[in-house]
């Protein structure tokens, strides 16, 4: 069958039908996957296009995923990182979605807590197993849309579940019809497609899902679950691992509309940034993702990280804020105790923290010589410089300017007498054998210590 694609402005084939192979044995794909060496990474050189949707968003799994990796947050702390993820995905709801488990009596009030609010973003969803018992707790909460989980690969399929392909599309079937029979739209998490049969079960599945939702009129989901991290973004690489072959089969042979895609990845082999905006590029509109990237081992895909891409690969924010960024770093940290590597991007303590006395010197001349981004105005983080033994003048300089808040006219140059005499303490301590980075506090009493008068001043301008 024919059509015209106004996408590509070609005659397109538009109808492709895959079967169920229905096997005897898993197909584990031991010459990728043979558990004794790292994952093999194959290539058939087939390149399938750029399919860049015209909208595209982000989910968020950080209530129910990244839940599973940390201790329980509290409905209060919930509630409070809800706000904030409204707040970064702005009025056109860039944070999109936000899913919650249902399991508990805490689970049914942080989602209550939030349903309460009133906000038009983030939706809130859950996330259930195929099974009848969990889809009494969907239609005990009230909400439009819930996450199924559909295992698709044979490992799941055959060694967990211990069913046959054709017993687990049944079974599967027979969940998601029973959530369009009660108005809900089923979103299908496609758990460990990167090591499933992609044309012997994920298309034929995927197809009947399509089939299904043109006969109810609801817009059935399917979120592609990278479970492992086993997914690839280069170009060439062949099924199961590609990821532009996983989206553009799904969009092109299945024909899931790239609104109702969503990419689910883990950080596993460290490329799930990389794979949630190869997911967004070939045809995928939204991209699940974690606050911090917390989740099952290695983490989701940061919030963080996808909303700062977004504005990489559109040129504007959308009306994103940016700097509840830093403020859910600074609360997960402080009041739930995540610790967050220091040199996490966006939301580390010293992710834009300079040591060595060279870029420091750059740093005083001017800021963008060494800081990605003003990130003072983007995500309210100034730039700054650590003080240890390889600072030198230009590294302590730059810290009193910006300890002090000092612009302008008031800005110390490296040459002043003060800062001299910080430097002369600071190499004093390290000369006898201390070894770590310079505190804020210490710093500050070598200021005093060195000139009690223009300390006192200093500290006036700080407070202004």
């Amino acid at each position: 069958m024919l059509e015209f694609s106004p996408n590509t402005n070609l005659l397109m084939q538009s109808k492709y039908k895959y079967e169920l192979q229905d096997v005897a044995e898993p197909n584990l794909y031991r010459e990728l996957f043979d558990y004794e060496a790292i994952p093999k990474v194959a290539f058939n050189n087939r390149v399938v296009p750029v399919n860049m949707p015209k909208e595209i968003w982000m989910t968020d799994t950080t209530f129910r995923d990244g839940q599973q990796s940390v201790s329980p947050f509290t409905p209060k702390q919930i509630e409070h990182l809800f706000k904030l993820e409204a707040r970064l995905g702005g009025p056109k709801g860039l944070v999109r979605q936000s899913e919650f488990f249902l399991y508990t009596d805490k689970d049914r009030e942080a989602l209550e807590r939030c349903q309460n609010l009133g906000l038009p973003f983030p939706e809130i969803t859950t996330w259930i197993r195929a099974n009848e018992k969990d889809f009494e707790l969907v239609k005990a909460a009230g909400v439009k849309e819930t996450g199924i989980l559909v295992s698709c690969s044979d490992y799941h399929i055959f060694k967990k579940m211990h069913l046959t392909r054709r017993q687990a599309l049944d079974k599967y079937l027979g969940i998601i019809k029973a959530a369009l029979e009660q108005g809900i739209v089923p979103r299908c998490h496609f758990e460990d497609i990167t090591r499933a049969d992609f044309y012997g079960f994920v298309l034929p599945f995927a197809e009947q899902l399509m089939n299904l939702s043109e006969e109810s009129g609801m817009p059935i989901k399917v979120r592609a679950c990278d479970t492992m991290g086993y997914g690839v973004h280069y170009p060439g690489a062949a099924l199961p691992r590609s990821v532009p072959g996983i989206i553009y089969g799904l969009n092109h042979y299945a024909q899931i509309p790239s609104e109702q895609l969503e990419w689910h990845g883990h950080n596993d082999f460290y490329k799930v940034v990389t794979n949630a905006g190869t997911a967004w590029l070939y045809g995928c509109a939204s991209i699940n993702c974690s606050l911090l990237g917390i989740g099952e081992r290695t983490g989701n895909c940061p919030l963080e990280a996808m909303a700062v891409e977004y504005q990489s690969l559109r040129g504007t924010t959308d009306g994103m804020d940016l700097t509840a960024i830093t403020e859910i770093a600074e609360y997960m940290e402080r009041e739930i105790g995540i610790e967050i590597s220091p040199r996490q991007p966006f939301v580390g303590r010293h992710f834009n923290v300079t040591r060595a006395g060279i870029h420091a010197d750059g740093m005083l001349k001017d800021e963008e010589i060494y800081n990605i981004f003003n990130t003072a105005a983007i995500l309210n983080r100034p730039a700054s410089v650590a003080v240890d033994s390889h600072s030198g003048l230009a590294g302590i300089t730059h810290w009193m300017n910006s300890y002090f808040r000092l612009m302008g006219k008031h800005t110390m140059e490296k040459h002043d007498p003060l800062v001299a005499a910080v430097k002369e303490q600071v190499d004093a301590l390290f000369a006898q054998g201390r070894n770590t980075v310079m505190g804020d506090e210490e710093l500050e009493i070598m200021v005093r210590n060195a000139d009690q008068d223009r300390y006192e001043r200093l500290l006036f301008h700080k407070s202004k």
